[in-house]
């Protein structure tokens, strides 16, 4: 369903206007930025209790192999540098699509789900993903799913609300992927809380959606809570802090590529742009994402030029705003090799002055995955 300026309408839109969201576009989509609480009680409440985000804007995709699951895994990880052969039945993972240039297409998760894959991509990119796996693998069927909804259930009080729900979420680990009926459940998400993602039918979301906002504990939290949360916890906005020019190795993403896709490894190279990124990891990058706290109380956000103390042009933040759970301004930027060492300090400039700002490490505030 799409508004009167084109952008496309979730189903939960009315559910959202209901609670007192504040609708804005975002990805081609109308989202909610928040509601009365407002994004800093929102976002301490996800840290402190337990938030509810609607992430259907999200793509999610079926891979099935035209011939064995084997076959799927090779295609699949043709596309990353990442290890999908490796990935247990009922297991998620991170993953990155590569070009030829070794930049990044997009990030994502993918499930083992036995005889085929579950893959959940990015807003803005899903249209090219699901392009680019259907040009790339001729063998796998590519099935976008539109009749389901996403949501992210995340915080300290999230096991608790969706255990009354659907029992049995208690066991997972961290990165685990269950099947219950008609719902699909990863522990999993992208606050750096414990956390699920959930998705179910359309036709069942809005039910679903309010009987976890009637558990104990649980708000519905908007897209500006989203971002602080994410930042706080050091992890990327495709678009931002990623994008078709940087390499995982420069994004500080190497913990995503294991031994096996290495140089030396036993499934070395393969995948798009591999000549840079193992060159990358074999010799350093020019340039590395990382974390910068802000002297003062005023946040340096996206497009802030970053100087030494000689005035040599040292970098640009790629995100940045107040982190309500540190109480200070935190930001994520690139900065040049030799200046990415935790404790460095650079200076930003703001409106024609320049204030310092430290290269610090990530996350900001402590994960609590469930491991």
């Amino acid at each position: 369903m799409a508004d009167p300026e084109g952008l496309i309408r979730l189903g939960l839109h009315d559910l959202h206007v209901e609670l007192g969201g504040k609708m804005v576009p975002f990805a081609g989509y109308e989202m909610p930025v928040q509601y009365a609480e407002g994004v800093l009680r929102e976002h301490l409440h996800t840290r402190s209790a337990a938030g509810l985000f609607d992430v259907s804007h999200m793509g999610q995709v079926i891979l099935r192999p035209k011939g064995s699951i084997e076959d799927l895994k090779r295609a699949f990880e043709a596309l990353m540098p990442v290890d999908v052969l490796g990935l247990a039945e009922g297991r998620q993972r991170y993953g990155l699509f590569t070009n030829d240039q070794g930049g990044i297409l997009d990030d994502l998760m993918f499930t083992n789900r036995g005889d085929h894959l579950y893959v959940v991509v990015n807003a803005a990119c899903k249209a090219a993903d699901i392009a680019h796996m259907t040009a790339a693998m001729p063998g796998v069927e590519v099935q976008p799913v539109t009749d389901r909804a996403l949501l992210a259930l995340q915080g300290p009080g999230a096991q608790a609300a969706l255990e009354g729900l659907v029992p049995g979420v208690a066991a997972m680990r961290f990165m685990d992927h269950r099947i219950f009926g008609g719902i699909w459940v990863s522990r999993s998400g992208y606050t750096g809380e414990d956390g699920f993602e959930v998705s179910v039918p359309q036709a069942e979301a809005e039910s679903f959606a309010r009987r976890l906002l009637a558990q104990p504990g649980v708000a519905p939290i908007g897209l500006g809570a989203r971002d602080s949360l994410r930042l706080e916890a050091g992890l990327c906005l495709y678009g931002h802090d990623i994008d078709t020019t940087t390499s995982p190795v420069e994004a500080n993403l190497t913990w995503a590529i294991p031994k096996a896709r290495r140089a030396g490894g036993v499934r070395e190279g393969g995948f798009p742009g591999a000549a840079r990124i193992l060159r990358e990891l074999a010799e350093g990058p020019a340039r590395l994402r990382v974390g910068l706290r802000p002297e003062g109380r005023a946040p340096m956000r996206e497009g802030v030029e970053l100087f030494t103390d000689d005035g040599t042009p040292a970098g640009r933040v790629t995100s940045g705003g107040f982190g309500p759970s540190v109480n200070a301004p935190v930001a994520m930027g690139y900065v040049a090799r030799s200046h990415a060492t935790i404790g460095t300090i650079l200076q930003g400039e703001l409106r024609g002055k320049r204030h310092p700002v430290t290269v610090a490490d990530l996350p900001f505030h402590p994960t609590s995955y469930k491991r």
